[in-house]
């Protein structure tokens, strides 16, 4: 991280649950996150993680440009449609995008949040490379767990650095969950 970002560059967080990426990369990046379950953002107190915290869902947010916009076990919950636009945004308004997603992993809604539930419960590397050609596989655990990031020259606003000012928490109305 160190190599590809400067200390301070700015992140965005998509689907910030408990906050972990904030404390594995909070020291070093400004750390925004967006969650759909005001209770994850209530719960673990992403208001005191992140700089800012946007309540919604990130399918049709029109966020500004981040350095890196973060997928941390995310796209299996959307539509394919819905994780391609997503990321189609995520990619032109960023240097890069991480995602992170379990392989072939069904689930369905737990401790009472219907966003839980994975759509994409099929996802293999095979099926990442055909459903995300512009992702490219960097780290592999056990088969079961894929890492991956923008491809080069796959449409990124590779030139800026973000460093929006305010913070807290806002509010919108996150969308229901799709059905498969």
């Amino acid at each position: 991280m160190r190599e590809r970002f400067p200390e301070g560059a700015t992140a965005l967080d998509v689907g910030a649950c408990d906050g972990k990426w904030a404390e594995l990369l909070g020291d070093y990046l400004i750390m925004d996150a967006c969650e759909a379950w005001l209770p994850n953002i209530e719960q673990h107190q992403l208001a005191d993680k992140y700089r800012r915290v946007h309540w919604g869902d990130i399918a049709g947010w029109k966020y500004e440009d981040y350095d890196l916009v973060i997928f941390g076990d995310v796209l299996e919950h959307m539509t394919v449609g819905r994780a391609q636009n997503a990321l189609d945004y995520a990619k032109e308004h960023s240097r890069d995008v991480l995602v992170a997603v379990p392989y072939r992993y069904p689930q369905d809604a737990i401790y009472g949040n219907p966003y839980e539930r994975h759509i994409q419960d099929d996802l293999t590397p095979e099926i990442m490379a055909a459903r995300y050609p512009g992702l490219a596989l960097i780290f592999e655990c056990e088969g079961r767990y894929g890492y991956y990031h923008s491809k080069e020259g796959d449409g990124n606003n590779n030139g800026h650095q973000n460093r929006r000012e305010g913070e807290g928490v806002a509010q919108t109305i996150p969308e229901q969950p799709e059905e498969k």
